[in-house]
């Protein structure tokens, strides 16, 4: 195509409402030049015709993709679709003030995979059993470096026996790829308890502190099975459960602190499920998965 061609072309295209059109540095230069010899030095500007009435508007073009970031972000820090908008009545928090009733069975801390598998899924040490559909006992790779600790099973999760289906799963997996993982490699993903706490109107709430209690030897012994490089608490209920901190502490004062549990590093950040609902926090997140992530390469070294 020929420069003179080519720069009719683009004015059509901008005269429909098409365009700009993209065009490398040196092509745009030479089609300028081209333009400007080609136009008489004292010609009048010749008004643009009008164009007759349309019955309905045109619909505006598709805006053009998002350049790549430059920044060092992560996409899933901007990327929202209606999909991905957390349901309506959810928010993870704790404000359980009872204390903790613990019943540990001491026959747990000897189980493998298989009988622990299979004493979660007939467990009845709390009330949570009697309105599950589905135990949801845990996924990923089983020798992973990473376990990600969330805190309960959302109704989604409830129907399906895995850990963050949802929404909110969608979201953990776009982060997990920012980190250079995923779901099932070198990443295992479990919840504080493994029964999904209800409402007496049928909707999702944190766990109770005597609910935690009943559960978290299970989660004690996945640990220890896998034995994971570094642990990330999602949300204030897993923190709070796995560092035994009062109810009444904010997540917000357990970032960006490499914290201890059973002798392994423990970081803490927001749910995803919040996120969803607090877009702002995102970046905060992944500063919190950046300092993870440091603190793996130090463990590691």
């Amino acid at each position: 195509m020929s420069q003179n061609t080519f720069a009719a072309s683009a004015r059509v295209l901008e005269e429909i409402g098409v365009g700009p059109v993209w065009v490398r540095r040196h092509l745009a230069v030479e089609t300028a030049e081209a333009e400007a010899a080609a136009t008489p030095v004292a010609a009048a500007p010749v008004p643009a015709p009008q164009r007759a009435a349309q019955p309905a508007a045109r619909p505006a073009p598709a805006p053009a993709p998002a350049p790549a970031q430059d920044d060092g972000l992560p996409p899933w820090l901007n990327e929202m679709s209606d999909a991905d908008m957390a349901p309506p009545g959810f928010m993870p928090n704790d404000d359980e003030d009872d204390e903790p009733v613990i019943r540990i069975n001491p026959a747990i801390a000897t189980m493998d995979w298989a009988k622990l598998k299979e004493t979660v899924a007939e467990c009845r040490q709390c009330g949570l059993c009697n309105g599950r559909k589905k135990t949801v006992f845990g996924v990923g790779d089983e020798k992973a470096k990473w376990l990600f600790i969330g805190e309960g099973p959302g109704r989604n999760e409830d129907m399906q026996g895995e850990p963050f289906v949802g929404p909110a799963g969608k979201l953990l997996d776009n982060m997990l790829v920012a980190m250079g993982l995923k779901r099932g490699e070198n990443a295992y993903i479990a919840n504080i308890v493994k029964c999904r706490p209800t409402d007496e109107a049928g909707k999702d709430r944190p766990p109770s502190a005597q609910e935690v209690a009943s559960c978290l030897p299970y989660l004690q012994r996945q640990i220890a099975l896998i034995q994971p490089t570094v642990l990330v608490a999602l949300g204030k209920t897993a923190a709070l459960s796995l560092l035994g901190l009062d109810p009444a502490t904010p997540v917000s004062k357990l970032r960006g602190t490499v914290h201890r549990y059973q002798g392994l590093p423990l970081v803490v950040t927001y749910h995803p499920a919040y996120l969803l609902r607090q877009l702002g926090d995102k970046s905060k997140a992944w500063a919190d998965l950046c300092l993870a992530m440091t603190t793996y390469a130090d463990t590691t070294d």
